[in-house]
Parts: structure tokens; C-alpha cells; sequence
């Protein structure tokens, strides 16, 4: 009987909590008249009006943010104030200034800089200055520059985000690059209109897959634009000298030729010219070193149609394969190996992965390495918080998820891990 009445006692208290809750969220609650509304839903689908009234003050709010970013002109005069106001220079003739100039300098300038011209900056770069006390003049500049470059790269991007959520799905960067590919010198003047559509879905899914590792299916729009990404891309814009061309060729990840060779590399796997993969087909990829065991991981964990990988799914596979040091490839990799998606790696999960590499050993009739003396091995190199599991985290701090990774999936990385030291004696 005492259990029924405790009972009752704990369902009154239960109601009588929610009658006021109740009238907390009452919209005449007292509390109205000083707290401020602080978020406002987006509108619904079917809310057309309130639809147009949002992206009309989101378009005028963008354009009065780029009426306050600094032009050529404005850069010009900031950098003939900055000459006019020099502390020193140097024998190698490098224009160095110190702050008390430097404040002068925020004086002289317009407001526009001024706001971008702080004390916190000067400071800030001084932690990367070689002269004690003072700054060179081109350092500050290029900042400058750079900084106006990320604004206007937010205000590119805020355009495509119709509600102004911040955030960018891949149908809204898809239609960003789309728009701002006439606008970039070095890949406008080469582009065929059949590879357009592979360019563009080439270049999200690099932004997706370095900014979106979580999977959520959209990126903030700051962080697309203080990444190196975007500067990448952007840079794309001017047509370079012929020293300069060859150096992007090979560093910039968005020119064409660097989007070509990975297009043509899914190509070239496509050896039934089907438009697709088959984990056949993807176990030349590379070396031809992955094992049949990891690639069969890696087709049911990634998406596929009909048990074929397609140019999409491959970019994350490639991206994640050629950059294996990186905290999405070490994601992606991870996810994979997580046979039981339950956040962390065991012996026995070891021992799984380490039959594709042994299988490999027997194709060339030669003594596999001992799994005891490997999986041990590992935990040593890793040492997790749990002695029996290893997690992503582990090996991030590790300092080793690229070649605990790495001899688990690939037999010809296993084999320069275990001739490690004799090919150092080598070098």
C-alpha cells in the first residue's frame, strides 16, 4: 500500500511540475515583456511570402556587408600609407614598422581598414615577425588582403544559403561553383562543357569530404571560407606566369590538371567502360596492394548501386586513400575497419583485417609475420586509454592512425613497415 501512495505523491508532483512548465511557455508569461526573442524559425515550405520577405533582408543584409569590404582602391592607399610611415629599413631593403607607427597608420586610413587594422593584429603578427618590436609592412598588407579575401568569399558563399542559416548543402555549393567557374582564368579558357558536371562534382566533394567528416550533409559557411579550400580555388581566378603555372599544376588542388588525373585514374579503373566499379576494378587501384577483405568492407560500408561504386563514392575513397594522414581520411578509414560500428577497434577486429594481408603472404608461398607479435605491436604504438580496445581518438593521439591503418589494409604498406629499418640502411 505505502508503494501505491508514493506512486500517487510522484504523479501529483509530476503534474504539478507540468502545469508550470505550462505556464512558462505561455506566450503572455510575464517573463515576455523582458526577454528578448532570440531566434526565429526559418519559414515553412508552404509559407511563400514570409519566404520572399527573408531572402529579400538576407540580400540586403549581403550587400551592405560588401559595401563595407576594401577595393583596389582602398588597398592602394593602405599600402602608401603603410610605405609613408616606415620605422626602418633594412640592408635586404625590408620596410619594417613599429607599433607607435603602426597606430599612426590606423589614423590616416579609412574607416573600412580601421576595423581590420587592430592592435590585437599587430600583436598577433608579431608572433611570427623576425624583427623584435616591429613588423614588416608586407606582412601586414598581405593580411589584409587575405582577410578581405575570406570576407568576400563569405558573402560569395551567403549568397547561395537562401535562409540565411549559414550552413551549405551540396546543391547550394554545386550551384556556387557552377556560378564562379567563368570568373577563374585557369580553368575557364580549358574547360570542355562535357567534363563541367565532373569538375563541379570533382570540387564539392573535396570541400564535403575535408569539411563534413561527420556526415551531417552540410558545411558552415565560415568554415568553407577560412579554409585553405577556398583560397585554393579562388586563386584560380588570375592566369599565372609560366613558372607560376607549373607550380599550381602541381600544388593546387582544383587546377585541371589535378582534377583530370584523378578522373582519368577512375577511368582507367573502369576497364568494362560501364561508368562504374566493381571491387574488381577497385582492387587495382593504387599498387594494387589493398586486400580483398578491406575491399569488401569498403563496399558495404560506402554507398553503391547494384554493388558498383560510382565517380562520387570513388572521390571519398580516393581522397581518403591519398591523404590517409588527414583527420577525415583517418574517419573514413576507421568507419570501415569498425566491423560492429561500435567505436572501437579489438584484437579480434585485428585479427579480421590481418587475414587479407596473410592471404596475400600465402598467393607468394611466404611466411607470414606472427598476428600475436603484429596486434601487440600495435597496441604498443597506439597505448589506448582501454588496453583491449583502441578508438578513433586513440589513434589520433597516437600520432600513428596512418600506419596502424595502413598495415591493416594494404599489403605493400605492411611490408615497407616490417623493412623499415633495413630500408633506412638503405637510404
Amino acid at each position: 500500500m505505502e508503494l501505491e501512495m508514493g506512486s500517487i505523491e510522484a504523479i501529483d508532483n509530476s503534474s504539478a511540475k507540468n502545469a508550470e512548465h505550462k505556464d512558462l511557455s505561455a506566450t503572455d508569461h510575464p517573463s515576455y515583456n523582458q526577454i528578448p526573442k532570440f531566434f526565429d524559425p526559418p519559414p515553412k515550405p508552404e509559407d511563400k511570402a514570409r519566404q520572399l520577405r527573408r531572402r529579400e533582408a538576407h540580400s540586403h543584409f549581403l550587400q551592405d556587408q560588401a559595401e563595407e569590404l576594401l577595393n583596389a582602391e582602398d588597398l592602394s592607399e593602405l599600402l602608401r600609407t603603410l610605405e609613408k610611415h616606415v620605422t626602418e629599413t633594412t640592408r635586404s631593403k625590408r620596410q619594417l614598422i613599429n607599433l607607435d607607427d603602426y597606430l599612426i597608420v590606423v589614423s590616416k586610413v579609412s574607416a573600412k581598414c580601421q576595423k581590420l587594422m587592430t592592435v590585437a593584429l599587430f600583436f598577433e603578427l608579431m608572433l611570427s615577425s623576425n624583427y623584435p618590436g616591429l613588423l614588416d609592412i608586407v606582412s601586414i598588407y598581405n593580411h589584409i588582403i587575405r582577410r578581405v579575401s575570406v570576407i568576400q568569399g563569405r558573402i560569395g558563399l551567403s549568397s547561395y544559403d537562401d535562409f540565411g542559416q549559414g550552413y551549405l548543402n551540396e546543391s547550394g555549393l554545386e550551384s556556387y561553383i557552377t556560378d564562379i567557374i567563368p570568373k577563374l582564368g585557369q580553368i575557364r579558357d580549358c574547360m570542355q562543357p562535357s567534363f563541367q558536371r565532373f569538375y563541379v562534382c570533382s570540387v564539392v566533394k573535396k570541400f564535403f569530404f575535408y569539411l563534413d567528416h561527420l556526415h551531417v550533409r552540410r558545411i558552415r559557411i565560415r568554415d568553407i571560407a577560412s579554409s585553405g579550400l577556398l583560397s585554393q580555388l579562388l586563386a584560380l581566378r588570375d592566369k599565372p606566369n609560366y613558372k607560376d603555372a607549373k607550380e599550381t599544376e602541381t600544388t593546387n588542388c582544383f587546377s585541371m590538371p589535378a582534377i583530370l588525373g584523378v578522373y582519368e585514374k577512375y577511368l582507367d579503373l573502369d576497364t568494362d567502360h560501364d561508368g562504374m566499379l566493381s571491387k574488381k576494378e577497385l582492387s587495382k587501384y593504387g599498387s594494387g596492394g589493398l586486400t580483398s577483405i578491406f575491399l569488401d568492407r569498403a563496399f558495404e560500408v560506402c554507398r553503391t548501386y547494384s554493388g558498383k561504386m560510382d565517380y562520387k563514392t570513388f572521390l571519398d575513397f580516393h581522397f581518403a586513400m591519398e591523404n590517409r594522414k588527414s583527420l577525415p581520411a583517418l574517419h573514413y578509414i576507421f568507419r570501415i575497419l569498425d566491423i560492429n560500428q561500435q567505436g572501437y577497434l579489438t584484437a579480434q577486429t585485428l585479427r579480421y583485417f590481418y587475414a587479407g594481408i596473410e592471404a596475400r603472404f600465402k598467393t607468394l608461398k611466404a611466411e607470414a609475420v606472427n598476428f600475436q607479435d603484429l596486434k601487440d605491436e600495435i597496441f604498443d604504438m597506439v597505448r589506448p586509454k582501454d588496453p583491449l580496445k583502441i578508438t578513433l581518438k586513440d589513434l589520433i593521439n597516437s600520432g600513428q592512425g596512418e600506419t596502424v591503418l595502413s598495415i591493416l589494409i594494404e599489403f605493400d604498406k605492411f611490408l615497407a613497415y616490417e623493412n623499415r629499418e633495413e630500408n633506412l640502411q638503405n637510404v
